[in-house]
């Protein structure tokens, strides 16, 4: 059992379980929380996750654990490492089954205010607009050649259909597309499971949400993202749905062979992993290629349907309902990066399981205007509760591989929220707090409860805390649909 006696305390919000904690650890696991948080986190198996994975091969530096961190599959949910990319491995667990699970914000000229009659007639717009929901279908069915196309191409295959600004693409994470990606290396199930589910929201976690931006705490950042008081944004949080399940299933089921080929010593079979530089690793690099750009596309294609919408709502009502793309950030991603650590530069594969990346100023890959302030970081709030825009900092960069939370976390397993609330309660709740919720299933509803979540604030609170991220602007939700 791990206890909070067994942290070093850095600073009011950094802990350090040295490497001499376990005797197969290969290095620290750092956690960027208040010691409340991670008490909380104390309760599950999350710390114990992260303690496993320090134990790979080619591990650098430390293992990074968020506040917002609970436990998953081999990996914690907020958990990050690097590997050196000649000696190291990459696990699958390290990346998630929803591969490039990310956020979208796109915001507006549009004063809250002055359309809140129209927000039911909107959100059941893009209900209709949007599929979602469990293995929910969209309006594409790709071919083989077209699906080649979108995780060869990512953001730019939108653009090229008609379905992207060029804006967007810029304001995508790496462009929308990671290189290399080759549907090749991707069975055969897997393509199937993909074919007619580009554009779909899916369930769990996932919603489209439209929220005000409430205040704000850095006006020449937001003013650079286009963030203005009292206007309305969107946000869109999906990911790769069955193709990207479907890819991790495959190559979690070729590891379990592989770590024995490569005498891999790992206390958790969760853990499975290849070397990056093995025939293995490189296919599996390339298939999850693959589930990212197609992630990119999908969350692209709704925001081509959230789109739709407002231009039919909003004509007559506001001069100017357009949406402008802030930024598009990826949490469930294996990315091979430069990163100085301990005054040395190491090119690392940076897993980031539940973890955002969080780039400081002047950093290369960042969009032109975000090369002063940094790159925008995302963190929704869970449903009823704020969400944030905050900005990396040159501390991230030092201290947790550019990286930050991706959101509240989870308190109660979904089994354990079910139990507790009823979804249409809960549904007559939040429209008392003045938020429209629009679900496909009242359980899925239950699920998702804000009390199912830690408290988001406190999470911002950590992170900046720690330096790993600045506030930007707080976001109050108006309407949420869930699959």
């Amino acid at each position: 059992m791990i206890s909070l006696k067994d942290f070093k305390m850095l600073s009011k919000y950094e802990w350090e379980l040295p490497s001499s904690f376990r005797s197969d650890m290969r290095v620290p696991v750092r956690v960027f929380t208040s010691q409340k948080l991670l008490e909380l986190a104390l309760r599950d198996k999350s710390i114990e996750q992260a303690v496993n994975a320090s134990t790979l091969p080619g591990l650098i530096g430390w293992v990074c654990v968020m506040p917002d961190v609970h436990q998953g599959y081999g990996f914690p949910i907020g958990g990050v490492a690097a590997t050196d990319t000649q000696t190291g491995v990459i696990s699958p667990g390290g990346i998630g089954y929803d591969i490039n699970c990310g956020v979208r914000l796109a915001s507006s000229h549009i004063p809250a205010e002055a359309v809140k009659e129209d927000l039911k007639t909107l959100i059941n717009l893009i209900y209709q607009i949007v599929p979602s929901g469990v293995g929910e279908k969209g309006g594409l069915h790709l071919t083989d050649a077209e699906m080649a196309d979108v995780c060869r191409l990512g953001s730019t295959w939108a653009l090229n259909k008609g379905y992207a600004l060029s804006k967007d693409v810029l304001h995508t994470e790496d462009n929308g597309c990671l290189p290399e990606a080759d549907l090749n290396t991707v069975s055969p199930r897997a393509r199937d499971r993909g074919r007619s589910q580009l554009g779909t929201l899916g369930s769990g976690n996932h919603f489209i949400e439209i929220g005000v931006v409430e205040e704000i705490y850095e006006h020449v950042a937001a003013q650079i993202m286009g963030l203005e008081q009292g206007c309305l944004v969107v946000q869109i949080h999906s990911g790769s749905r069955g193709f990207g399940h479907q890819i991790c299933t495959d190559y979690v089921g070729t590891f379990q062979s592989a770590i024995h080929k490569y005498h891999i010593q790992i206390p958790d079979r969760e853990l499975v992993c290849a070397p990056i530089q093995s025939q293995e690793g490189q296919s599996y690099l390339k298939a999850m290629r693959c589930a990212a750009n197609y992630a990119f596309v999908n969350r692209q294609l709704m925001m081509h349907g959230v789109r739709e919408a407002f231009e039919q709502v909003f004509p007559g009502r506001v001069d100017d309902w357009q949406l402008s793309l802030v930024y598009d950030i990826t949490h469930n991603i294996g990315k091979i990066e430069t990163h100085i650590i301990d005054g040395r530069k190491f090119e690392v594969c940076v897993h980031r399981k539940g973890a955002t990346r969080s780039f400081g100023p002047g950093e290369k890959v960042l969009p032109d205007d975000y090369q002063e302030i940094g790159q925008p970081v995302l963190i929704p709030g869970s449903m009823g509760t704020s969400s944030w825009v905050l900005k990396g900092t040159h501390l991230s960069m030092q201290k947790s591989f550019g990286s930050c939370a991706h959101g509240a976390g989870r308190l109660l397993s979904r089994a354990q929220a079910k139990k507790r609330v009823f979804g249409e309660n809960l549904k007559q709740q939040l429209l008392q707090q003045g938020i429209q919720v629009k679900a496909g299933s009242m359980s899925g509803l239950a699920e998702e409860a804000p009390e199912a979540y830690k408290d988001v604030d406190a999470v911002i609170q950590s992170v900046v805390g720690a330096g790993i991220a600045e506030r930007v602007a707080q976001i109050k939700p108006l309407a949420v649909i869930k699959g």
